[in-house]
């Protein structure tokens, strides 16, 4: 016998889809937090090193990077970026016209090459 598996398709926020609340907020620290990894690695940073740089321990790094970061604000590691000498820029515009007026927007963290 074999078990029906349900599929959806996902809304591209694996924690909206999950149901969480402040799932957007909680999608863009990720997407803040992967970038701060990815520039540890491409840096060759150990994390006691990369703590250094943005000002927190070594643990605190590693608690980071393994995905526990409710604890810290947007802007918080917004200032980690920025401790990785890279400006932050935040752009607002208007939804198209098509967009429903249920929609709330988005926020989209798009990383520039370092």
């Amino acid at each position: 016998m074999t078990a029906k598996i349900e599929v959806h398709e996902s809304s591209g926020n694996i924690f909206a889809d999950l149901g969480l609340p402040a799932a957007e907020s909680h999608f863009l620290k990720a997407q803040i937090v992967a970038e701060l990894y990815r520039l540890t690695n491409a840096r060759k940073l150990t994390q006691n090193k990369a703590g250094e740089v943005m000002g927190i321990s070594q643990p605190e790094v590693s608690r980071l990077f393994k995905g526990n970061f409710r604890e810290y604000s947007i802007e918080r590691l917004m200032a980690f970026l920025t401790a990785f000498d890279l400006d932050v820029e935040i752009v607002s515009r208007p939804r198209p016209r098509r967009a429903k007026k249920s929609d709330r927007g988005q926020i989209i963290f798009k990383p520039v090459a370092a």
